[in-house]
């Protein structure tokens, strides 16, 4: 069983990366329909706002009850994110609301002190709601991809990327079920399991950067192209680790330091109009976030095991 402290912390820092994970995959689907599908994209939208309000429900409870190495991660919020927000709502119109951002960033970490009384209630009342929510978002992912799967349905977003962002919300939900069922994790199992997921998911980053980059930027898709290939070797290797991860995560620190440096140069080119491509800048955002989580998560096991 978990302890209660454990629980609290672990429950907020995983809602706090992914609840802001969940509404922005809301958002990418909300804003690729035609006008012909305006009610998914209402459903899309209704989804933003249901998962910013958790998010500032989330961000509230946090304040003194996250670890500092998770609060300096960069998974929570980066030092483009409001500058991101900002400049999609400028070409989407569809409100991000910074603030919301802003608190998140201003969430001060604990520094040992003990939780307050109530906490352990109001994060169990938390994560009853989320687990739903995630569960529909699940079921609009399912719905769009099975549209697009049958040509019944046209989107502007990947398939790749509809199945991505689905396995992102199902792990998302599953550790999250564990937490509020008080499942202790086996930390050497869980690094497998993390290492497999995330590889995966830097591969398909590179490959969506690719595919969404201007024909006339050669060098920057031949950058994302052999990022693309460097995590799919990593991806098979990570699938025969068994038991043994040792072999293998100091090439994932590598190669996620190497993309983490480029997303975090592609969302400052995007962000200063200095390159060509078609992707909105809250998505680069949104994958430099995610690889600074699964850099802290690799640094986490290599110290642990």
């Amino acid at each position: 069983m978990l302890f209660v402290d454990d629980f609290i912390r672990q429950s907020l820092e995983l809602n706090l990366f992914f609840l802001r994970i969940m509404k922005e995959h809301s958002f990418f689907l909300e804003a690729g329909f035609t006008p012909k599908d305006s009610g998914l994209a209402q459903r899309g939208d209704n989804l933003r706002e249901l998962f910013t309000g958790l998010l500032t429900e989330t961000i509230a409870l946090s304040n003194g009850a996250i670890s500092p190495l998770v609060k300096h991660s960069g998974e929570l919020v980066s030092p483009f994110t409001i500058s991101a927000e900002k400049a999609t709502t400028f070409y989407t119109g569809v409100a991000l609301n910074p603030d919301v951002t802003a608190a998140e960033a201003h969430i001060a970490p604990n520094h040992g002190q003990a939780y307050p009384e109530g906490l352990e209630f109001a994060v169990r009342d938390l994560n009853s709601r989320i687990l739903p929510a995630v569960s529909s978002l699940i079921n609009y992912m399912n719905n769009i991809l099975n549209g697009m799967l049958s040509c019944n349905l046209f989107t502007f977003n990947y398939p790749l990327l509809i199945d991505h962002i689905r396995r992102e919300s199902r792990l998302y939900h599953r550790m999250l079920y564990r937490l509020q069922h008080g499942i202790q994790l086996d930390i050497a199992r869980e690094a497998i399991e993390q290492q497999r997921f995330w590889n995966r998911i830097m591969a398909e980053h590179a490959k969506f950067i690719r595919g969404l980059l201007d024909p006339t930027e050669e060098a920057l898709f031949r950058t994302a192209d052999n990022f693309g290939k460097e995590f799919d070797v990593l991806t098979a290797q990570s699938i025969t680790l068994n038991d043994n991860i040792f072999n293998i995560t100091e090439d994932d620190l590598r190669a996620t330091i190497g993309i983490r440096n480029f997303k975090a140069q592609g969302t400052s080119g995007l962000l200063n109009c200095q390159i060509r491509s078609i992707i909105v800048p809250l998505l680069a955002d949104h994958t430099l976030r995610e690889a600074n989580h699964y850099l802290r998560l690799l640094e986490t096991y290599k110290k642990t095991l």
